[in-house]
């Protein structure tokens, strides 16, 4: 009993050496198999087997492995001074995360209107424009949360999230710009190789992440904490729109079913534009009421 059960415990965690070898020839055969096109012949089998066999045992040793060095490096970050502020202050990791999103904003927003007019493409003009809405609603938090800060005063903050509700409201014209162009060129955005893969992941990832924090720093009661993660999930609802239409021109065939990818992309994109709008204007009218409020109060 003693020796099957240390032939199992071999099998499942190898050394190291050995499933660098084997990941390495499971990667090789697995190219050469799809490239020539032998994915039915019985030696792929083979090859199908050793590939779920490293695979699995890949997994069991991550999870064996991550919790702890997991577990390692989130004490090191709350030990750290700047770090431990950044994971427990959450006034202080909404400036922050204002800063960076700000900062890929303009970026997105620079290189898709550099593009724009280099190659004369309205599509890219028109995401230009969006990031560029995106980036006016931030920098207009980040400079309220540096004058004045969160949680400081809660009327001037009610303001500012109604101002950006408004101008997330005009963000909703971008989108349809961008839903129109989809649908009348026929055409989305494309990622080359294996990156659609990447960017489908992290898009799921901020997509989630967003709906999470919408919930999550909404016991803060702070009208700009709140409306941060509402623009954040405005940008990941079109990430994810996005990458219908790369995934749609990647695999989908007109031949086969004409008229669907347009039809997959309005439905999706008019879904995204309702949303937005909901959003903006549950903001506004929630803001509205509290500054009468307040207003009525004194």
């Amino acid at each position: 009993m003693k020796d099957w059960k240390t032939t199992v415990k071999k099998l499942l965690y190898p050394p190291v050496w050995v499933m660098l070898v084997l990941t390495v020839i499971c990667t090789t055969a697995l190219i050469y198999t799809f490239l020539r096109g032998h994915d039915t012949h019985p030696a792929a089998y083979v090859t199908y087997v050793l590939s779920f066999y490293t695979l699995s045992v890949i997994v069991l040793v991550c999870i064996r492995i991550v919790p702890g060095y997991y577990r390692s490096a989130k004490k090191k970050v709350y030990d750290h001074p700047v770090g431990g502020r950044f994971m427990t202050d959450m006034p202080f990791r909404t400036h922050v995360t204002l800063y960076c999103s700000l900062g890929i904003n303009l970026l997105y927003a620079a290189m898709n209107l550099f593009s724009g007019i280099w190659y004369r493409s309205v599509w890219f003009t028109t995401l230009a424009a969006y990031y560029i809405i995106l980036a006016v609603m931030r920098f207009l938090l980040v400079r309220f949360v540096n004058r004045i800060g969160i949680g400081k005063n809660q009327y001037l903050e009610l303001r500012r999230s109604r101002l950006c509700a408004i101008i997330l409201l005009t963000l909703n014209l971008a989108l349809s710009g961008v839903i129109v162009l989809v649908i009348k060129q026929n055409k989305g955005f494309e990622y080359a190789g294996f990156l659609i893969y990447v960017m489908a992941a992290y898009t799921f990832y901020i997509t989630i992440n967003a709906i999470v924090n919408i919930v999550k720093y909404h016991k803060y009661h702070s009208p700009v904490m709140s409306t941060a993660k509402a623009i954040n999930l405005a940008a990941a609802l079109v990430s994810m729109l996005s990458l219908e239409t790369a995934m749609l021109s990647q695999f989908s065939s007109e031949e086969n079913a004409p008229y669907f990818d347009r039809i997959m992309i309005g439905a999706t994109g008019a879904g995204v534009s309702i949303i937005v709008l909901v959003l903006s204007v549950y903001m506004i009218v929630k803001s509205t009421k509290a500054i009468n409020t307040m207003k009525k109060g004194t």
